[in-house]
């Protein structure tokens, strides 16, 4: 008899989620498909290849950062030639992301993930990135980059 009430009561105080997206069925192959120009695009901006992060985005995509980046806080938006401009051969800087979430359907796919950015070999701030990707002619592009970043709390490296 008590039973029911406690699982009443439980469900009513639990927090409100959405449940997991019911994307199409993904297998590894596919997934390393859409994290190919993520990863490739990582590897641009820690070489400052401003051509090369051009290549693997859609041009009327944007970049989003919400939070705290060192000498910046709030929300900020560019576009992807704005944020290329930015990007210096030689800073220093290296992104790692782990853990990624991937969901994809279709020509459709997202990808979430933890990331710790270093300058000079020195945490410089963490968060979260949301990249959402679009295929065309069999070849994954990110369209947006949007993340959550803060210079607390970072785990070292």
């Amino acid at each position: 008899m008590m039973l029911p009430i406690l699982l009443a009561l439980a469900i009513q105080s639990a927090p409100n989620r959405l449940p997991k997206a019911g994307a199409a069925p993904t297998s590894s192959i596919a997934e390393q498909a859409v994290l190919a120009p993520i990863n490739q695009l990582l590897a641009a901006f820690q070489v400052g290849d401003a051509a090369g992060i051009l290549r693997l985005v859609y041009p009327e995509g944007r970049v989003t950062a919400n939070g705290t980046l060192p000498g910046r806080s709030g929300l900020r938006q560019e576009s992807w030639a704005q944020f290329a401009a930015r990007t210096k051969p030689g800073d220093g800087w290296l992104e790692t992301t782990s853990d990624p979430a991937i969901e994809i359907d279709g020509d459709v796919a997202m990808v979430w993930a933890k990331y710790v950015v270093q300058v000079g070999g020195k945490v410089s701030n963490c968060g979260f990135d949301h990249f959402d990707l679009v295929g065309e002619n069999g070849r994954w592009k990110v369209m947006n980059l949007t993340f959550s970043s803060r210079t607390a709390g970072c785990p070292a490296q």
